[in-house]
């Protein structure tokens, strides 16, 4: 069963990725879980995105961190991109657990991406169950505020919540789901991507893109699609 579409505006999206190629990612939405459960909220980086931390603990809210809705303005994809493993380029990998819902403006005025990290089975999964277990949710939640407060560049954690179902490993342990926060998810392998397959306009949209996201390039200046 697909995720419903909630009606309420709990993100303000705003989401450039998604109007890109879609060669760069496929549409879909995070498959839900049966108990969803919130574990921890981080309520100062929810007002620093300007969002309602008190929407976002109810019921409804739960239910979108944990993949069960999706959001209003909500453009759910998993990205693509290649890469190396166990020394071997791979032409074709991608978010094989993770699904970016979309993107908001900061109090800062900076554009963040809001992603579910174990939300469900994607295209790039290669046989995997996409989801994600509590204890190494929970690990990235700590690790990655602690660098954050330590002024290191790093994604956020905005939520962590259980699903109420297994995560089968080695053993079986709690499943459970993280809100991921970051300036972009953009790879080295998004570009080798587009090298290895020679998409030669594509790959310049893409290149464009990173350079006006990370401040490099005007808004002023023009970026036509090639789709």
């Amino acid at each position: 069963m697909p995720a419903q579409t909630e009606a309420v505006d709990f993100f303000a999206f705003d989401n450039s990725y998604a109007r890109l190629p879609d060669r760069f990612f496929a549409r879909l939405r995070p498959t839900p879980v049966a108990a969803p459960h919130l574990v921890r909220l981080n309520k100062k980086l929810a007002w620093h995105l300007e969002l309602d931390p008190g929407k976002l603990a109810a019921p409804e809210g739960v239910e979108i961190l944990a993949g069960n809705r999706v959001p209003k303005r909500g453009e759910p994809l998993a990205m693509a991109y290649a890469g190396h493993q166990f020394g071997t380029f791979v032409p074709q990998l991608g978010d094989g657990r993770a699904i970016l819902l979309g993107e908001v403006i900061d109090r800062d005025g900076a554009r963040r991406d809001i992603q579910l990290k174990g939300s469900g089975p994607t295209p790039f999964s290669r046989r995997g169950d996409g989801r994600a277990a509590l204890g190494p949710v929970l690990r990235e939640y700590i690790v990655s505020e602690a660098m954050a407060a330590l002024g290191i560049p790093t994604t956020r954690a905005l939520a962590a919540v259980t699903t109420g179902e297994p995560a089968w490993r080695e053993t079986t342990l709690s499943g459970a789901a993280l809100t991921r926060v970051a300036s972009s998810h953009i790879r080295v392998g998004t570009f080798w991507r587009h090298e290895h397959r020679q998409y030669v306009d594509s790959g310049r949209d893409h290149r464009l893109w990173t350079l006006r996201l990370h401040g490099r390039l005007s808004p002023r200046d023009g970026l036509q699609l090639h789709r």
